[in-house]
Order: C-alpha cells, then sequence, then structure tokens
C-alpha cells in the first residue's frame, strides 16, 4: 500500500536527531550523485536488515509468497511492536512492521552455519553475524546492534546489485524481496525500502537510548526514473518513537528539495 506524504509527517522533525549521511544514487548505474556525512563508517543495519533477509529467505524456500507463511507469535518471544507483532504475520506484513520474531524464525531455520554462509555470498557489510562475543545470539539479534554491520554506501551498493538482479540469488528470490518492500508516495515519486532503527550498548550491556541510530534505505521512482537512496542519522538525546521513522520523515520531508537537485 503506497500511504501519502501527510499521513507520515505525524511525528514533528527536530534537530536533536543528527543527520551522519546522506547518499543517492542512480539505480542501474550505481552512479553516485549526492554524497553528504560520512557515508563509510559502519553501523549496525538494524531492521533494514530485512531486504537482505527477505532475499535468503525467498532463495531457501522459508519465505514463499508476500502472503505465506502465515506464523504466529508465541509467548516468549519478542513483542515490543504491539498488536501488529502478536496476531498472525505474513512476510508483507513481517516487512511493513518490522517484525524481530518472523527475522528470528527465518534465521533459526538456517542454522548458524546456513545463515553465516547466506550473508557472506551478499556480500552485506562485514557479514559478521557472531553476535555479542560470549553470548551465542547471532541467531536472534546480530543485525540489531551487535556484531553485523554496514555503512550508507554499503547499503547503496546492496540495492544496486538487488535491483539490477546481480545478487547470488534467483530473479524470482530478488523480484519478491524487491516486491516487498514498503512504499509510500512522496512529492510525485514512489518511494519503496525499509527504515531501521538500534541504541549503541553500553559496556554493561544497557541500552543508550539517548544515541539511536536511524536508517531509512530504499529507492525512489518516477517517470521511469529510479534512484536508490540512504539516509543515516543519529540521535543527540532520548526521543519519542522510532528513529528509523524519524529518519524516513526527515528525508521524505526534504525530498522535494532534493530533487530538484538530481
Amino acid at each position: 500500500m503506497i500511504l501519502p506524504l501527510f499521513l507520515l509527517l505525524v511525528i514533528p522533525l527536530t534537530a536533536t536527531a543528527q543527520p551522519l549521511c546522506l547518499i543517492v544514487a542512480e539505480a542501474d548505474t550505481g552512479r553516485v550523485l549526492i554524497d553528504e556525512g560520512d557515508c563509510d563508517t559502519r553501523v549496525t543495519p538494524a531492521s533494514t536488515f530485512k531486504l537482505a533477509l527477505a532475499v535468503i529467505g525467498f532463495e531457501t524456500g522459508f519465505l514463499q509468497d508476500a502472503e505465506h507463511p502465515v506464523m504466529t507469535w508465541q509467548p516468549g518471544e519478542p513483542d515490543w511492536g504491539g498488536a501488529a507483532w502478536q496476531g498472525e504475520v505474513t512476510p508483507a506484513s513481517w516487512m511493513r512492521d518490522s517484525v524481530v520474531w518472523y527475522s528470528q524464525r527465518l534465521t533459526r531455520a538456517l542454522g548458524a552455519e546456513g545463515f553465516a554462509r547466506a550473508v557472506r555470498a551478499l556480500d552485506y557489510g562485514n557479514a559478521d553475524v557472531s553476535g555479542d562475543p560470549g553470548y551465542d545470539n547471532g541467531l536472534d539479534r546480530a543485525w540489531i546492534a551487535s556484531s553485523l554491520a554496514i555503512s550508507p554506501r554499503e547499503q547503496v551498493d546492496f540495492l544496486h546489485r538487488l535491483l539490477t538482479r546481480q545478487l547470488p540469488a534467483s530473479p524470482r528470490a530478488q523480484a519478491m524481496a524487491e516486491a516487498l518492500a514498503t512504499r509510500h508516495a512522496v512529492a510525485g515519486w514512489t518511494f519503496a525500502g525499509k527504515t531501521g532503527g538500534a541504541y549503541p550498548r553500553r559496556a554493561d550491556r544497557s541500552f543508550d537510548y539517548a544515541r539511536g541510530w536511524g536508517w531509512y534505505v530504499g529507492w525512489a521512482e518516477r517517470d521511469g526514473r529510479r534512484l536508490i537512496v540512504a539516509r543515516l542519522a543519529q540521535d543527540t538525546e532520548r526521543l519519542p518513537g522510532s528513529p528509523g521513522r524519524r529518519s524516513r520523515d526527515a528525508l521524505f520531508a526534504h525530498w522535494p528539495q532534493l530533487a530538484r537537485r538530481l
């Protein structure tokens, strides 16, 4: 479903989220058009990793199509996403609502060796899915403020390879993963992509909720032109809501100005 811009801008934009990188590239060629900030430092991909997981899921057959398999939350699984996480979840709603336990079902089905092999094959960031040192939790949270890390530039490269069908997966798996991306209408463009938000861990393993990372990665289409976009920001104080959604909303609010530069 494509959502209009006015429904997205429900969280006030704030200067307390510091933009770290904005990079825009041509989808077909990978040629970079806008390159602002530090776009080479790797951080946790958080839920943007679901785009890679979707490729892996369709390639291995764990995911069948946008509506199958249907799975239901079980007590003890992550439930902080509210009602959308606690009922039946399909691949489409997993992507739309960022359902962590659905990702964990997929990674556990792969097993530690299969998961690591699949991520290395995609050449995704540092490809380290070992998890927190000493905790053997890679299958549950390698991509959430843990071992797996990726830079905004690498995010753009991954999406370029996905959209041009250059990943080491079948064309069908790549097309199905592309189709799962959440879509929004913004100033005459159609965006498809994924948010991601996570909080750094302190030495005592508590989370620093004042320094949340906020991602939006995806692509924008208009009149036959397709552009890849990656935006990464980091909070400077604790704020309500998802850092990823705030990063997405900031990008969409400024997109009309950015588009005039392209």
